[in-house]
């Protein structure tokens, strides 16, 4: 719930878990940790080797945290660890529960357009994560994320997808109104939120082009692709 408190070592942003990990970690369809502990040893195409529930978490603060992979056995995974089990006691292991990960969305009718993802933004998102994607913060606390920028999450980050950010987005938001926004506009306004700069790659090579074709090269990634006369992958600080 405050990973920048409890986690402050391992967190290089204003992001906290509950953030993607909505009601700290138990809600359906937004990757709920009940349902992420079951899966776990798992083969990973991002990491391209069978990763343990630690490896997993150790993934999340590099890149949705913007921070360093906590050590083996450092309390903060270990923590992590002991709650997802908690959660998950009494389910069938190795099987995907209902409402685990994200719901599937199908592909957009019409090919995600960041002009139309602006326009859903402004009407349904900026309220709470501000006119420039900023977020809001009440004294210490962020109260709700910044969705770009230098206290965002990484290229490196499964929200930088566009295909993660949308169904995450159709099934959640605007919060506590999940279902509200129609695929096109969920496939829009993701679109238009990972057409901004953030943080850059852990894993950069010293070129963005290289990078992208080494960890980007997909239809939903705006990594290394020019958006409004700019490179796209530069990175923020």
């Amino acid at each position: 719930m405050h990973t920048g408190v409890n986690a402050k070592a391992y967190v290089g942003n204003n992001l906290n878990c509950v953030n993607c990990h909505l009601d700290a970690g138990r809600q359906a369809h937004a990757a709920p940790m009940w349902g992420a502990y079951l899966l776990y040893p798992a083969y990973r195409s991002k990491t391209k080797h069978v990763d343990t529930f630690a490896e997993r978490l150790r993934g999340c603060f590099m890149y949705s945290m913007n921070g360093k992979a906590p050590p083996f056995g450092d309390e903060v995974l270990v923590a992590l660890e002991a709650y997802s089990y908690w959660m998950a006691t009494g389910a069938p292991v190795g099987e995907r529960l209902p409402g685990a990960g994200f719901a599937k969305l199908a592909k957009a009718a019409q090919p995600p357009d960041i002009a139309r993802g602006q326009k859903v933004f402004e009407s349904h998102c900026a309220l709470c994560h501000g006119d420039g994607g900023q977020g809001q913060r009440a004294s210490d606390t962020q109260v709700f994320p910044p969705l770009w920028g230098a206290q965002s999450f990484n290229w490196g980050a499964g929200m930088a997808n566009i295909d993660s950010a949308a169904a995450f987005i159709k099934a959640n938001m605007p919060l506590g109104q999940g279902g509200t926004l129609t695929d096109q506009q969920a496939w829009d306004v993701a679109t238009f939120m990972d057409s901004h700069e953030r943080p850059q790659d852990p894993r950069f090579t010293g070129d963005v082009v290289q990078t992208r074709a080494q960890f980007h090269d997909s239809e939903y990634s705006l990594y290394g692709t020019p958006v409004g006369g700019q490179l796209l992958g530069q990175g923020t600080h």
